[in-house]
C-alpha cells in the first residue's frame, strides 16, 4: 500500500492551493483521512481529518480556509487565503484496511507548501 501525495508549490498570500492524495495497493477499505504538515523547527500537527462517514475536524489556525475531502481511495485538501505561517511540508495519512481484516496507518511521501508575503 501506498499513499501519494501532489500539489504542492509557491503561492502569495491569499493564493490557493488543491493538495491531493492517493492510495495504492491492496486495500480493502480505509478509515480516517487526513493531512499533517511540519514546518521547519517544529513538530508535525493535524490540519485536517475527515473520517469514513464524512465527518470533518479542521485545526483551529485553518477553519474557513481548508476543506478537506475525499473519494474512493483519495484524499484532498483545498488550500484558500493561504498565510505564511501555512508554510510547511504536508503529509496525508490514512487508516487502511488490508484483505487480512488488520488496520494499518499508512503516511505520504510530503509536499512543500511555501507562501509568499
Amino acid at each position: 500500500v501506498q499513499l501519494q501525495a501532489s500539489g504542492g508549490g509557491l503561492v502569495q498570500t491569499g493564493g490557493s492551493l488543491r493538495l491531493s492524495c492517493a492510495g495504492s495497493g491492496s486495500i480493502f477499505s480505509i478509515d480516517n483521512m487526513g493531512w499533517y504538515r511540519q514546518a521547519p523547527g517544529k513538530q508535525r500537527e493535524l490540519v485536517a481529518l475527515i473520517t469514513s462517514d464524512g465527518n470533518t475536524n479542521y485545526a483551529d489556525s485553518v477553519k474557513g480556509r481548508f476543506t478537506i475531502s475525499r473519494a474512493n481511495a483519495r484524499v484532498y485538501l483545498q488550500m484558500d487565503s493561504l498565510k505564511p505561517e501555512d508554510t510547511a511540508v504536508y503529509y496525508c495519512n490514512a487508516r487502511i484496511r488490508s484483505y487480512s481484516y488488520t488496520y494499518t496507518t499508512y503516511w505520504g511521501q510530503g509536499t512543500l507548501v511555501t507562501v509568499s508575503s
